[in-house]
């Protein structure tokens, strides 16, 4: 099993941690520091030594940040941890701040005292963000702080290690282009931005251009590493010697040299020294880096990270890939939705019990090397919280006359995947049937939508929304985010959501569709397939290149759930046909017992 359930953080962990923090702030003269949710990579997911604000504060979600005091404290969240931040941090020792409404930056522009030294990790903090602290500082007067030793980590006495997991080649049978091919391609848009190299910091990008996984991060297959890419396409993999082993070196070529990560500073020192043109994104990369190379009397180059456009839009080799993933990775959801629908429905049956027999049924299917994220589990009033995780804590039993949701992916060398399903224990109320074919309907106008070349996730986020709009309802997260290949389950820079963007979307993307519906206390409701991002057939009379999209998760939907007199024709012919291909694609993957079952459960209506 990949997962384990025991609670990684307690309540207890703010009046346990606070002081020995604010005791390593006094030994640094510091008066506040500034803890982000972040590691030195700016990954999502993070290692174990770097979940710093866990370790401060209890809270354990994948996003926000902290502010110590030596009087107060402070987290920030967004909505879909507003939850879970007041269950895990001690009201007693922090406050609660919406980041959406008050960032970091701005707090301290009002709440931090013109005499204050305000700590913060250049190698946690990006040049943007430094760039708004300092904005800040000059406002309230407040002196910022670079410090040369995090005082979490100083304080951190059992911090767990630094992973150094051995990075392995991603074959070209799923990666579709060399990395030679790449790296040529990024060479070309270096010397577009003027620049001499690029600074590629994000591991992301590093394992996209380099062809090469790696394992240091939980549910992600990432090498944590540096890389500097020349304008000629030559590049320099910066990482730890523990990580290479002999057959590396001949898989990266003569075109790719391997260096130490802890070379990295002399390298910038070089750059500088040359008076370089260097490429750097200043939303990824630390401050520290940046802060080196201007110092040693480089020139610094604005530019977003050459890798992450082409890394989202995939090539055609990918999307088979991604293809052929979520057809076998939707058997094992299939085999489960038969589960849960079958003995599952005793009443006797707990949100561990099912995330477990849903990972058995994927390790059962070919090649599955993760799961892409922890199953969000939530049984009646625990699926209202989106970002919900189960633990030995929370544990709750699937009731009858309750929903459950389940939002599960797994990571296979040709595909990522990320799918939720709600189905119900017993009979469901009219309400849950309304408010689940509401959204279904919100589904399946975006999948069925047709789009101008151009056009942003922002300006479609609504076609998903409008079903519930028009029963006053609404859902606070995004519609759709960015997966990609055989790399992290949250993927920019496409995203369908409100917030706006100006990322159009590409033909090639993948993106989630995921509306949903959540009442506090009592259930949630969410449908989430993968959608790829397609060109679409002309419109006869037409005066624009259209988009569309290809959906490529395969599993059936709950029909239990459904109010088919709700339905428009189109719609129910959308959801016809799309079951219609699961029976197709999926069934011969299926044991031979379940046949009636799933025939049933993909019948049209």
């Amino acid at each position: 099993m990949f997962q384990t359930f025991e609670p990684v953080s307690d309540r207890s962990f703010s009046g346990k941690h606070l002081p020995l923090l604010r005791a390593e702030m006094q030994k640094q003269n510091l008066d506040g520091f500034i803890v982000p949710h972040d590691d030195e990579y700016q990954n999502e997911y993070i290692p174990a030594y770097a979940e710093r604000l866990m370790w401060v504060s209890g809270f354990s979600g994948s996003a926000g940040a902290a502010i110590i005091l030596s009087d107060q404290a402070v987290i920030f969240t967004d909505g879909r941890y507003t939850l879970q931040v007041r269950q895990q941090a001690d009201s007693k020792y922090f406050d609660y701040v919406d980041i959406t409404e008050q960032t970091p930056d701005r707090w301290l522009s009002e709440n931090a005292s013109a005499s204050a030294r305000i700590g913060y990790d250049p190698m946690l903090h990006t040049s943007d963000s430094v760039r708004k602290l300092k904005t800040a500082s000059e406002k309230s007067g407040f002196t910022l702080v670079a410090v040369a030793e995090n005082p979490v980590d100083a304080a951190w006495t059992d911090q767990p290690p630094i992973p150094r997991t051995p990075a392995k080649p991603h074959d070209i049978r799923y990666a579709g282009k060399t990395s030679s091919e790449k790296r040529k391609e990024i060479a070309a848009a270096i010397k577009d931005a003027g620049a001499d190299a690029a600074l590629i910091t994000a591991p992301p990008s590093i394992a996209w251009l380099l062809n090469i996984r790696g394992g240091d991060v939980a549910r992600t297959p990432l090498p944590l590493a540096r890389t500097i890419v020349s304008s000629d396409g030559a590049a320099t993999l910066y990482i730890a010697p523990e990580k290479v082993d002999n057959a590396l070196p001949e898989f990266l070529g003569d075109g790719v040299d391997i260096r130490g990560e802890d070379q990295l500073g002399a390298a910038l020192e070089k750059l500088g020294q040359q008076k370089a043109r260097i490429g750097v994104d200043p939303s990824l990369a630390p401050s520290k880096f940046v802060d080196e190379l201007t110092d040693a009397g480089a020139e610094i180059v604005a530019m977003t990270d050459p890798c992450a456009l082409p890394r989202a839009t995939k090539n055609e080799t990918e999307i088979d890939g991604a293809r052929a993933a979520h057809i076998r990775d939707g058997a094992a959801v299939t085999q489960f939705l038969h589960w849960l629908t079958t003995e599952a429905q005793s009443g006797a049956v707990d949100e561990i019990t099912a995330a477990q027999k849903l990972e058995s049924f994927r390790a059962e299917h070919h090649d599955l090397r993760d799961l892409s994220f922890d199953s969000i589990s939530g049984a009646g009033a625990n699926g209202a919280i989106c970002h919900y995780r189960v633990s030995t804590e929370t544990n709750a039993r699937l009731e009858t006359g309750t929903l459950f949701l389940i939002d599960s992916g797994g990571q296979y060398p040709d595909g990522t995947t990320d799918i939720t399903r709600t189905a119900p224990i017993g009979t469901p109320t009219d309400e849950m049937r309304d408010r689940f074919t509401r959204v279904l309907k919100g589904h399946i106008a975006l999948a069925t939508l047709k789009f101008p070349a151009g056009t942003t996730g922002h300006q479609i986020d609504a076609v998903a929304r409008r079903p519930l709009w028009d029963a006053g309802l609404d859902y606070d997260h995004g519609t759709g985010h960015g997966v990609g290949s055989f790399l992290g389950v949250h993927e920019g820079p496409q995203r369908i959501a409100k917030a706006p963007s100006s990322q159009p979307l590409l033909a090639g993307m993948i993106l989630s569709n995921e509306p949903g519906y959540y009442k506090a206390g009592e259930f949630g409701i969410r449908i989430e397939n993968l959608i790829v991002v397609r060109e679409a057939a002309p419109v006869t009379g037409g005066e624009r290149d259209m988009l569309a999209f290809e959906t490529v998760t395969m599993a059936p939907i709950d029909l239990d759930l459904v109010k088919p007199e709700l339905l428009t024709e189109n719609e129910r012919q959308w959801l016809n046909e799309y079951h219609a291909e699961v029976r197709e694609k999926v069934g011969p993957h299926l044991p031979t017992s379940l046949k009636g079952w799933f025939e049933n459960a993909t019948r049209a209506i």
